[in-house]
C-alpha cells in the first residue's frame, strides 16, 4: 500500500515536471529549478535544497527515458524540452483529469470495440489495460462501455496505439439488461 502510494505520487511528480517543461516551452535543469520548485511545493514529500534538485533531475531523466522530453544545451546552460510523445501523453493525461470530473448523464453509452490481429496481441493487451484505468467497464473482451462522451480520449488513444481502423467508437441511445452497469457508474 505504501509502495503504491509512493509510486503514485511520483507519477504526479513527473506528470507536473512534464507540464512545467509544456508550459514553460523549455526549462532550465538548475540548481534551484525554480518553475518546478513552486509547482511542487504543495506535494507530500517535497522539501527544497539538494534532496530536491537530485529528484527533479531523476524524473527528467526518466521523462527522457521515456522519450517524453529531450535536452539540449544553449550557452552551457542545459534545458529540457516537451517532445511530441510526451505532449500526446499529457494530452492523455488531460483527458483523464477531465473524464474525472463529475457530468450530468445523457442517457447514452459509449461502446468502443476493437478487432485487432493476433499479430499485434500485445498491442491489444496494452490497449485493454488503457481501456480498464481510463474507467471503462468490460463488456466482452474486446468491447468496453463508458457513460460520457470520450471521443477525443478514444481519438488520441487511436493514435497513440496506431489502430485508428482496428477500433470502432459508438453511441448508443439503448442498452438491455444495463442496471449493472448503472450501479457501477452510479447513474440514475
Amino acid at each position: 500500500m505504501r509502495e503504491r502510494r509512493r509510486k503514485q505520487i511520483w507519477g504526479v511528480f513527473q506528470l507536473t515536471l512534464l507540464t512545467a517543461v509544456a508550459i514553460g516551452g523549455i526549462a532550465l535543469i538548475a540548481a534551484t529549478a525554480p518553475n518546478v520548485a513552486q509547482l511542487l511545493k504543495y506535494f507530500p514529500g517535497y522539501k527544497k535544497g539538494a534532496r530536491f534538485n537530485y529528484q527533479a533531475k531523476s524524473a527528467l531523466g526518466r521523462l527522457a527515458a521515456k522519450g517524453l522530453v529531450t535536452f539540449e544545451e544553449k550557452n552551457g546552460k542545459r534545458y529540457a524540452r516537451i517532445t511530441e510523445k510526451g505532449e500526446h501523453m499529457l494530452q492523455m493525461e488531460t483527458e483523464r483529469v477531465a473524464m474525472t470530473k463529475k457530468r450530468k448523464w445523457d442517457r447514452r453509452w459509449r461502446v468502443v470495440i476493437f478487432d485487432i490481429p493476433e499479430k499485434r496481441k500485445s498491442m491489444r493487451a496494452s490497449l485493454r489495460r488503457f481501456m480498464s484505468e481510463y474507467g471503462f467497464v468490460r463488456l466482452q473482451d474486446s468491447v468496453w462501455i463508458y457513460p460520457y462522451d470520450c471521443e477525443d480520449l478514444i481519438a488520441l488513444a487511436k493514435a497513440n496505439f496506431r489502430v485508428g481502423a482496428d477500433v470502432l467508437y459508438m453511441i448508443v441511445e439503448r442498452l438491455e439488461r444495463d442496471t449493472h452497469l448503472r450501479e457501477h457508474f452510479k447513474l440514475s
